[in-house]
């Protein structure tokens, strides 16, 4: 049980006001009719029905009343005190048991309230019989059936508390776990956005950057014999930070590739392989096999990504002469294939990736194909070069299928 009343709430304070009326009217009552009726006590009646009031509105003005039982308790006794004596003076005192009924039930625990009820309408059948010199069970009924009412009221009103109190924690947990959903979306969101970012700067800024970086080397090593061959590399690079800073421009923008516009995907590979083989000393073949269909934005962004980075890989760490580019449309599946012939590498021991040597393209290029529901294939062997395949559904699954692990 709790060890303080309910707290008040703007309804259960219109109730408080109503019952501090009834208890001043039946004051009033009871001392008016005292003098009206020239009872021989009329003064001390009116007298112990202002004492009875006065106590009775210490309670109010008392905040610690209202939150300690045993504060309460101390109150209630006195007031009950006073009442006592005005019912000993005048049989209208019996009609203040009914307002104190509700204030043992409120402000006592339920056992306690119920005994001082109890009590109460002994008291108060007692001393109504005292003044009417006789005894009757009519006169048990009115503050038996007064009891009986205010248990019904005040139980169901702290059943309802109660009820509303637990929901009210209940909304206040919903609307908790609704902000926490709602920051965890955010950081998902978040998160996912800077996945996107750095698998889009990995794909396009680095890699041209580091195309870059090639052909100026390149450059650097023709002067100052064959500057003609220099300034075709310089110009090479050049136009590469144009594509590059296009590039940028439109992921930042969430656009699709430049390299798609006006061209199918197929198109856009092709010409890949075309601008690799005319930077670097590789020659870079595309090949086309099934009957081209339309793909999803988000495949063709997914795959033309994928041979970017698998071309990039290729020109600075195999050492390759030449790769063949793939695509194949197989019917409920469309799958590129890069294979060249570099030096390769053991799939089962990559490098950590660092921020400084890089590493993180063969993540990236699992993390948009996952993403897409398909599958990604490695197979290399040192010195004997590198096959790379990715696949991707064209129709939605359920469930991402297994990604293929080298």
């Amino acid at each position: 049980m709790n060890t303080t009343a309910p707290a008040l709430t703007p309804t259960t304070r219109a109730l408080a006001w109503c019952l501090h009326l009834l208890v001043i009217g039946l004051l009033a009552l009871a001392a008016g009719r005292a003098v009206a009726d020239g009872r021989p006590h009329a003064g001390w009646v009116v007298a112990a029905a202002a004492a009875c009031g006065l106590v009775y509105a210490v309670g109010p003005l008392l905040p610690r009343v209202s939150r300690s039982r045993s504060a309460a308790a101390l109150w209630l006794a006195a007031v009950g005190t006073v009442w006592l004596v005005l019912l000993a003076l005048s049989a209208d005192g019996v009609w203040l048991a009914f307002p104190l009924y509700f204030l043992e039930l409120h402000l006592l625990a339920r056992r306690a309230g119920l005994a001082a009820v109890a009590v109460t309408g002994l008291a108060a059948v007692a001393g109504f019989a005292a003044h009417q010199g006789t005894f009757s069970a009519a006169m048990a009924i009115g503050p038996a059936l007064g009891a009986a009412v205010a248990v019904a009221v005040v139980w169901g009103y702290q059943a309802l508390y109660l009820e509303s109190e637990q929901r009210r924690h209940l909304i206040e947990e919903l609307t908790a776990t609704r902000a926490d959903l709602a920051a965890a979306q955010h950081t998902a969101g978040v998160l996912s956005e800077r996945e996107r970012l750095a698998r889009e700067i990995h794909d396009t800024l680095a890699q041209g950057l580091s195309s870059i970086q090639l052909l100026l080397r390149a450059a650097e090593r023709a002067l100052p014999g064959t500057p003609e061959s220099a300034a075709r590399y310089v110009d090479q690079a050049r136009q590469a930070a144009v594509d590059n800073l296009a590039e940028a421009r439109r992921f930042v923008a969430a656009l699709g590739p430049p390299a798609l516009e006006g061209t199918t995907l197929a198109g856009a590979l092709e010409r890949l392989c075309a601008t690799t083989s005319a930077r670097h000393r590789i020659t870079a073949r595309f090949h086309l096999t099934g009957d081209p269909l339309p793909l999803p934005t988000a495949h063709e962004v997914a795959l033309l990504r994928i041979t970017q980075s698998a071309l990039g890989n290729t020109v600075r760490h195999a050492k390759a002469t030449a790769a063949e580019v793939t695509l194949s449309y197989l019917g409920d599946h469309v799958a590129v294939d890069i294979v060249d012939d570099g030096r390769g590498f053991d799939p089962h021991h990559l490098p950590v990736p660092d921020p400084e040597a890089g590493g993180f393209g063969l993540a990236a290029m699992r993390a948009r194909v996952h993403g897409l529901g398909g599958t990604l294939i490695i197979e290399s062997t040192p010195g004997h070069g590198t096959a790379l395949a990715a696949q991707l559904p064209l129709t939605p699954s359920a469930e991402n299928e297994p990604e293929a692990r080298p």
